[in-house]
């Protein structure tokens, strides 16, 4: 990744996860990562734009992390149930910038949707790995894996509005777990 790009993305970040969503307008972003407005908007439609580039980034940090430190379980449900557990702590111990994350990814703006799809097909191939020992076909490992996914992404919406802790959202994934799998 380019200088410039990394620093757009390492100032939205900080500005997300000292302030949240409404902290990140682009000519504040651009100050702070010493680029010019214009070199913001080149590389980026929007904030959610942004804000979607830079949940790649924290996805990417995430695997690196994971590369160093595996995620453990003997079976398929323990190891994918640890998986959302780490993903989930990763997320929510930085409460303003998860909210501008979800927010940015549920936003629905057209010009980022693509972004949105793939972003969703790796962390399927991502939660699918875990599922690497299920005596299943690998298209209904992914299936199974985006169904999670789904159920994940609406567990921390709804963490995000309030509605759930992150005692619960990791409660629920590890039931959601144990029942698709299992079954």
């Amino acid at each position: 990744m380019e200088d410039r790009t990394r620093r757009i993305l390492e100032t939205a970040i900080t500005l997300a996860e000292r302030d949240g969503y409404e902290a990140v307008r682009l000519r504040d972003v651009a100050a702070q990562a010493e680029v010019a407005l214009g070199t913001v908007y080149r590389r980026f439609k929007s904030k959610e734009d942004i804000l979607v580039a830079a949940l790649e980034l924290e996805v990417e940090r995430m695997g690196a992390y994971l590369q160093s430190h595996p995620i453990e379980g003997d079976d398929p449900v323990t190891r994918t149930s640890n998986a959302f557990a780490a993903m989930t702590g990763a997320l929510v111990d930085k409460p303003h910038l998860a909210r501008a994350l979800l927010r940015a990814v549920a936003s629905g703006v057209p010009e980022i949707a693509q972004k949105v799809a793939q972003f969703h097909a790796t962390t399927t191939q991502f939660f699918t790995a875990f599922l690497f020992d299920l005596d299943i076909p690998s298209s209904e490992k992914e299936r199974i894996a985006s169904f999670l996914q789904d159920i994940w992404f609406a567990k921390l919406v709804g963490w995000s509005g309030g509605l759930q802790t992150k005692e619960s959202v990791l409660q629920d994934m590890a039931e959601a777990t144990q029942r698709l799998l299992r079954s």
